[in-house]
């Protein structure tokens, strides 16, 4: 197999997509099912994501050459799509120490979601499918939306406790909704966490909070910085570090 097709596997192969009246399948490695149509009104390939497929609409005359570039062109783009509408279902029944997430049967036809500090209820209706794409996006909506005001409540004292107790000063914090990174400190000792802290365990909460602290005195991670943390968390750090990759910035 050369190289122009390792990545594929052609179930319907045409010169031009043109050729072809029926769909054209083509099956990657990393994206999973490529479904091709052509489009007699497209001007341009347009690929749109969802959780079955990749499916890619094609200007009449497109040859499977065009759509193979374009998919190399667009690959990383396209397993980020992809990977957000492959997500698994939302657990309705989700606990943790500061987050409690339950489902309770409703009797209206409709959604309703109700939270406080700590605690959110997703009220449903009797004939709910939870399957739905779009559902599924509601429901990621309101609890990011939870886990945002719960954040806002619970990290900016806590932060503001650990830095009176070690003697760590900073100049600000913010909650923000990042998925890359836990937290994070800037040059300016300004503090970013993400709302997902919530969904940890305290003990690990902390040790982000006193991470970013530590930050303030020592910006990258040399052994300095080790050692500074290591202060803090009875010479725990590293293992904590470890136990805080076994978890997800997600619901």
């Amino acid at each position: 197999m050369n190289e122009s097709s390792a990545r594929y596997f052609f179930i319907i192969f045409a010169a031009s997509v043109e050729e072809e009246k029926m769909d054209t399948v083509i099956e990657d490695d990393e994206l999973g099912s490529l479904i091709v149509r052509v489009n007699p009104r497209a001007r341009s390939l347009v690929f749109r994501t969802k959780s079955d497929a990749v499916y890619v609409s094609v200007p009449p005359g497109t040859t499977m050459n065009e759509v193979k570039r374009a998919i190399e062109n667009l690959r990383n783009k396209l397993l980020t799509s992809r990977r957000k509408a492959t997500r698994p279902l939302i657990d309705l029944n989700y606990k943790t120490e500061f987050f409690k997430l339950s489902l309770v049967a409703g009797e209206k036809e409709q959604f309703l979601a109700n939270s406080r500090l700590g605690n959110m209820q997703i009220i449903c209706p009797p004939q709910a499918v939870f399957e739905d794409e779009n559902l599924q996006n509601w429901l990621r909506k309101v609890i990011e939306e939870s886990l945002r005001r719960n954040a806002k409540s619970i990290l900016p004292p806590r932060l503001e406790r650990l830095s009176r107790q070690w003697g760590l000063t900073y100049a600000g914090v913010k909650i923000n909704s990042s998925q890359g990174r836990w937290g994070s400190c800037s040059a300016r000792k300004n503090i970013n966490l993400s709302y997902y802290l919530v969904l940890l365990p305290s003990h690990l909460i902390d040790y982000v909070l006193l991470h970013e602290l530590c930050h303030t005195r020592e910006m990258n991670h040399s052994d300095r910085f080790w050692n500074l943390l290591n202060q803090f968390t009875e010479g725990k750090a590293l293992a904590l570090r470890k136990e805080l990759r076994g978890y997800r910035t997600e619901i």
